[in-house]
Order: structure tokens, then C-alpha cells, then sequence
């Protein structure tokens, strides 16, 4: 048996039930298309074994597994989108926070610089 990696033992509870959603709709996508278990494997390149991993939402699939999978159901175009530094909004905060800082920073220095030439 795979030794289980400490970060999947440490996935975020909503991130495993994202997993898991994503894999059981994987699994109504193959069904609808009238597939079987073989036959979507074969096209996915992998066995049975993984394919039924993959629609029970083991996080421990490899994520090229997973966009093969997007690929034959026409849904990849959005991994590219997934991570965009546009849509990252912990990093676009941060950016928030140090331009109001910087702004701040350059208020004091100018109010300083106007009170010490009206000392003079």
C-alpha cells in the first residue's frame, strides 16, 4: 500500500469534500455519456482501479489524471484559470494593505516636511 503523504492526511475538510464532488460528478459526466468503467479508463490511459479512485475522490490521484479527465469532458479550459494571480485574493489584500501603508507612510513624511518648513 502507498505510503499516504502528511499533506493529504492535512487537506482542509471543504477542500476533501471538493475532491470528493468533483470526483462523483466525474462519475455522473462518464455515466451520462453512457460509458463504461473500461472504456472511460482505456481513453484516460489508466485502470479501472485508479478510475474508480478518481470518482470516489481520492485526493492521492495525480492531478494530470484529474485534467485528463476535464479534458474528455470538455472542462480543462478552466485549469488555466484556477490559480490566476488575478483571482488570488489573499495576495491582491496584501497588496491593498502595503499600498494604504506606503500612502500612509508618504502622508506623514509630506506633513512632517510642510511643518518643518513653516518652523523656519
Amino acid at each position: 500500500m502507498p505510503k499516504t503523504t502528511r499533506a493529504l492526511l492535512q487537506l482542509p475538510p471543504s477542500t476533501a469534500g471538493a475532491i470528493e464532488k468533483l470526483g462523483a460528478d466525474l462519475a455522473v459526466a462518464r455515466l451520462r455519456r453512457k460509458e463504461s468503467l473500461r472504456s472511460w479508463a482505456q481513453r484516460l490511459g489508466i485502470t479501472v482501479p485508479t478510475l474508480q479512485r478518481l470518482e470516489a475522490g481520492d485526493p492521492s490521484v495525480g492531478i494530470g489524471i484529474v485534467a485528463t479527465a476535464l479534458w474528455l469532458i470538455q472542462r480543462d479550459g478552466e485549469l488555466g484559470r484556477l490559480a490566476a494571480p488575478e483571482h488570488d485574493q489573499g495576495a491582491i489584500e496584501m497588496d491593498v494593505r502595503e499600498a494604504i501603508e506606503l500612502g500612509r507612510a508618504r502622508a506623514q513624511a509630506s506633513a512632517e516636511a510642510r511643518a518643518s518648513r513653516a518652523k523656519r
